[in-house]
């Protein structure tokens, strides 16, 4: 298979970087390397339509500057890039995620993800919050929704908690088979994944709903996270910045979704609603 390789030299590199990936995701690249001078971006060139880009926010914001260039590569061993970048991670003192390859720390909960290139190995602002959300909150015995669980990391926390049934519910497909390899390699086999989207969640409820995913998406499917909550339920919502809370906590509200705190780091954002 032929991919096309991107690089995007990118100024400032933050925030621009992170929102740059978050759109390229959605144009289906499907692996980045950030390096010294902003990313490297990658596609399948019979999957490619290169206008795509134009319409890109990040494109339009006047303080930050992108230029790139693109080549034909052969197909990589993306394994083996990320295995160059991947370093373990501790979340407070009670988590760590690590990947196979690095040696296990004496830690409350020990969570071991393939560093493939699903979202969510607990690097990133988001992913990393709405663990904190989780060692924070009382998961015991309770029926959890990790939606758009990316690498499953935060339905595998979840489990690890003391959760009874758990969804991890992903559109992509690379996702859903990194999380059911996940599931198994962290022993929790009782966990459910899924390849779907919201319509999935039609008829289920669940006692918490942990939503990482990105801005539009989550104002478009808060309707449907309100439906699928319990009573005296939780939701948990990350995938955007501080500016965009109040868009969030006000769609939340209208469907009965009561704002109780956030986390911030790097102007990124992680809320919980309840109901």
């Amino acid at each position: 298979m032929v991919y096309l390789e991107y690089d995007f030299k990118i100024a400032p590199l933050q925030p621009a970087t992170d929102i740059l990936i978050a759109e390229l995701g959605e144009l289906g690249f499907e692996s980045f390397v950030e390096n010294e001078t902003g990313l490297l971006a990658y596609i399948l060139k019979s999957e490619w339509q290169e206008n795509g880009l134009k319409d890109l926010f990040v494109f339009q914001d006047p303080n930050i500057e992108i230029v790139w260039s693109s080549k034909e590569i052969e197909q990589q061993n993306w394994n083996a890039e990320w295995e160059k970048n991947f370093h373990p991670i501790k979340v407070g003192d009670r988590c760590m995620v690590r990947a196979p390859f690095h040696a296990a720390v004496e830690v409350d909960f020990d969570i071991v993800i393939e560093p493939k290139m699903s979202f969510g190995t607990g690097h990133h602002e988001t992913t990393h919050m709405m663990l904190q959300h989780i060692l924070d909150n009382d998961f015991s015995g309770k029926s959890v929704l990790d939606m758009g669980c990316g690498t499953g990391v935060l339905a595998i926390l979840a489990k690890k908690k003391g959760a009874g049934d758990v969804d991890a519910i992903d559109i992509d497909e690379w996702c859903f088979l990194n999380t059911q390899e996940n599931i198994e390699r962290n022993a929790c086999d009782d966990i459910k994944a899924y390849q779907a989207d919201s319509g999935l969640l039609e008829g289920k409820q669940y006692d918490v709903i942990l939503a990482n995913i990105n801005r539009n998406i989550l104002l478009e499917d808060i309707p449907i996270y309100a439906k699928s909550l319990k009573k005296g339920g939780s939701l948990f919502l990350s995938g955007f910045y501080f500016d965009d809370l109040d868009a969030i906590s006000s769609k939340c509200a209208i469907y009965g979704l009561e704002f109780e705190k956030n986390l911030e780091k790097n102007s990124w954002v992680s809320a919980k609603y309840v109901n």
